[in-house]
């Protein structure tokens, strides 16, 4: 099998270290330890209002920069729908979270590492015919800590919590929620909406991703 390739072609953290867009990943993640100072942050969830408002892509730019400060990092794809972080890493999907929650053993996890030092996936696995209910069973509570113990940081890909319960479910479990709202593209009612759905399930989250947004200077993120 060969080594996994670095995506630098998807990820601006990587294609250009320097950009506007790659500083602006750099003050997330310190805005993110700061956050955390009073409460120990080290399971964290992402998700967004809608599909295709890039919560994936920055998730993935994000864990590039906490593992670029010597973190052990560890991405979880729980988007059970639509998996696409596998991808973006150049990695299999044959294994991963649904088939290790299936198998219930205490064996080795298929977590794969990446092409970026101090990185490492687990993939979706198989897509289960009811993604809620796994990621709400007492399987999956089992699995968080497993995880927890694994890295300095667990990050977790979950899909749009206004579409589906999915990332409902899971925010309780995890010490943070990250929201990614798309300037122009993300309606203000549904983005009430996520945040009132979150704040019913009592999730703690610590703050709003504006994705393609204007900066000054002629500057986009």
């Amino acid at each position: 099998m060969s080594a996994p390739t670095l995506p630098e072609r998807t990820l601006i953290i990587l294609r250009d270290p320097g950009s506007a867009a790659a500083e602006a990943y750099r003050t997330l993640r310190t805005n993110i330890q700061f956050s955390s100072i009073d409460r120990p942050l080290k399971t964290l969830l992402v998700t967004s209002t809608a599909p295709d408002e890039g919560k994936s892509i920055i998730l993935a730019n994000l864990a590039v920069t906490m593992a670029q400060s010597e973190q052990r990092v560890l991405l979880v794809d729980c988007d059970l729908r639509r998996p696409s972080l596998h991808n973006i890493f150049g990695l299999a999907n044959e294994q991963g979270l649904t088939s290790a929650l299936l198998e219930q053993g205490a064996g080795e996890l298929p977590i794969q590492a990446t092409a970026v030092p101090g990185l490492s996936l687990l993939a979706s696995g198989p897509l289960p015919p009811r993604p809620a209910d796994l990621l709400g069973s007492r399987r999956m509570v089992a699995m968080i800590e497993r995880l927890r113990a694994s890295a300095d940081i667990v990050l977790f890909d979950t899909p749009p919590v206004v579409a589906v319960t999915d990332a409902a479910v899971l925010a309780p479990q995890v010490d943070g929620v990250l929201l990614v709202l798309q300037a122009g593209h993300t309606r203000r009612d549904r983005a009430r909406e996520a945040r009132q759905i979150l704040e019913k399930v009592k999730a703690h989250i610590i703050g709003v991703v504006l994705n393609n947004a204007r900066l000054e200077g002629g500057y986009s993120y």
